[in-house]
């Protein structure tokens, strides 16, 4: 399997192929059902507003059950991973949970920004792993290009001003005061169009989510904290 043929069976199921890289044992990679250490990692995922449509078209986005976006996930992913002989793996649906951000910065240019969501210097703040296929054997993959952090030249550092509770400091994230401020009527711009702070950041502004793609994830966000 070649990753651009990957990559186009990807495309088809609505997903963007966001790297890859040859697991070691500190990667903490699930073994194989045989009990061998898999080759190669390939993880999956989102890319600005591209793959929305074919989720939002998705019979999970309009069934009202619980999770609309994980069990997408699940149905084309495994789709896909029997078709490819992989083994599929999830960021949700734990415990135990993959250690997802660690596999993203083994597989593209991606680095931790102010705000704790990986940033990557063509994508801005706005993407997301959706799944990863593990395979038994060592796909031709290049290593990532070795590209500075955008937050590094930032000196404003608009994101962490732009919150309107302050949600964002050096001791971590205030989770409690940010999905309370969401949640009231005072948050509806954070609610409707998405999380200010994120919206703040020029790295890949025009990537930005759309209002429909936005809203649906601050309702995720709050369903589980409210």
């Amino acid at each position: 399997m070649q990753l651009q043929a990957l990559s186009a069976l990807a495309a088809r199921a609505g997903l963007a192929l966001r790297g890859a890289f040859h697991p070691g044992a500190g990667d903490l990679v699930p073994v194989e059902p045989g009990g061998a250490p898999p080759g190669t990692l390939v993880l999956l995922g989102w890319i600005g507003g591209r793959q929305w449509p074919a989720f939002a078209a998705s019979p999970e986005a309009a069934d009202g059950a619980p999770d609309p976006l994980d069990r997408w996930s699940r149905r084309v992913i495994d789709a896909l991973a029997a078709e490819v002989d992989a083994t599929a793996l999830y960021p949700f649906g734990g415990p135990p949970w993959h250690p997802f951000q660690r596999w993203a910065m083994r597989a593209e240019p991606v680095s931790p920004s102010p705000l704790g969501i990986l940033i990557h210097p063509d994508w801005g703040l706005w993407h997301s792993y959706r799944g990863a296929l593990a395979f038994a054997g060592r796909l031709d993959v290049a290593p990532p290009s070795a590209r500075a952090s955008p937050c590094v030249s930032c000196a404003a550092k608009p994101c962490l001003s732009a919150c309107p509770v302050g949600a964002f400091m050096p001791a971590g994230y205030d989770v409690a005061a940010c999905a309370a401020h969401a949640g009231a009527p005072a948050g509806t711009e954070c609610r409707e169009r998405g999380c200010l702070a994120r919206r703040a950041c020029p790295v890949a502004a025009d990537m930005a989510y759309g209002g429909g793609q936005a809203a649906f994830h601050m309702r995720a966000f709050l369903h589980g904290k409210l």
